[in-house]
């Protein structure tokens, strides 16, 4: 089961500053990826509307700027 799930979501070493804040943005930068990859793979293959795609982008990319603003003190 893990080897199926690290060959779904795949992690990539963090190189940078080995600061806590910067790591947790890192993995949830790593899990925006993921995401939007997914959305984009329903969407194409005909599973998802393309409003409805967008919207669930826009609201992943909110997150992630909500998440940056809080952990990195980003304006």
């Amino acid at each position: 089961m893990s080897d199926r799930l690290n060959f779904l979501y795949p992690r990539c070493r963090y190189y940078g500053h080995k600061k806590p804040d910067y790591l947790v943005f890192n993995a949830n930068l790593q899990e925006f990826a993921q995401r939007v990859t997914t959305i984009c793979n329903l969407q194409t293959s005909g599973k998802l509307p393309p409003e409805q795609a967008y919207a669930q982008i826009q609201d992943l990319w909110q997150q992630l700027q909500q998440s940056g603003q809080h952990l990195l003190d980003i304006d």
